[in-house]
This record gives C-alpha cells, sequence and structure tokens, in this order.
C-alpha cells in the first residue's frame, strides 16, 4: 500500500501547517493518540482539517498502538486506516477491518512530526518525496 507522505500532528493547528502546501499528505496521529485523546477526537481533528482545506489530498492514520480494543472502537466511528501493533488480537481486528474495508498497518509509516523544532522548515521538501509502502497486519 502506498500513501503520501506522513505528517506527524498533535492538533488542528499542525493539520492546517500540514495541508497549506496543497500537496497530497498523510496525517499521522502521534503514538497511541487512540488511547491518550481518543478516536473521535481524531475524526474531527481530520475532518476540520479537511474542511478548511478541501482541495488538498488528505489520507489520515489513527496509531492505536497496543490497544486493539481502541483499534475496535475508531472502526466502529469509521476510521479506515490505523495503526495496531502486531499481538494476539490483531487477526481478529484485521477481519473486523477488512470487513469495513478499512486497513490495519503493522507499523507507522516514516513521518516528519511537526512538533519536532525545524519541522515545518522541512515540510515542503518532506511532502515533494515519493510515498512509502507499509505492512498490513495479517
Amino acid at each position: 500500500m502506498i500513501h503520501p507522505p506522513a505528517v506527524i500532528i498533535h492538533g488542528l493547528a499542525q493539520a492546517s501547517v500540514a495541508l497549506a502546501p496543497a500537496l497530497p499528505v498523510t496525517l499521522l496521529s502521534a503514538r497511541g493518540a487512540a488511547l491518550y485523546a481518543g478516536c473521535a477526537w481524531w475524526r474531527e481533528i481530520v475532518a476540520e482539517a479537511r474542511r478548511r482545506h478541501a482541495r488538498t489530498p488528505v489520507t489520515d492514520i489513527l496509531d492505536c498502538a497496543d490497544a486493539p480494543g481502541r483499534a475496535m472502537a475508531a472502526l466502529r466511528i469509521g476510521q479506515r486506516l490505523l495503526v495496531l501493533d502486531p499481538g494476539p488480537a490483531s487477526d481478529e481486528i484485521a477481519e473486523a477491518a477488512a470487513s469495513v474495508g478499512a486497513v490495519i498497518l503493522s507499523r507507522p509509516p516514516p513521518s516528519l512530526d511537526l512538533a519536532t523544532p525545524g519541522a515545518a522548515r522541512q515540510l515542503q521538501q518532506w511532502l515533494a518525496r515519493r510515498g512509502d509502502s507499509h505492512g498490513e497486519v495479517r
């Protein structure tokens, strides 16, 4: 699976920064954001960012770390791309995801974290590169 370059965002302001260049981008939540910020929070951030930058092609991935329950909750509210660490429930979650047309990645894609000092200056160059392939949970 190939996605546009991934940018880790920690809120709506950073989502807007990531989408401002109007280049295809994958918005990636921080590691384990589904656990501490919640699935609904992520869906709202992405929806508002898409509304504000309607012409920018956006893919989004929610990182659920090692929490299959959060992955299931995310699937229930319409999240279609997730990161979930491989574990005992991986097959069950992958089956549930496939039944709704979602994909579970076993690791997050390489990314530029906008919380890193100086990352915003690197954004244009980062987004101009080609997307990467990522493994799926089986």
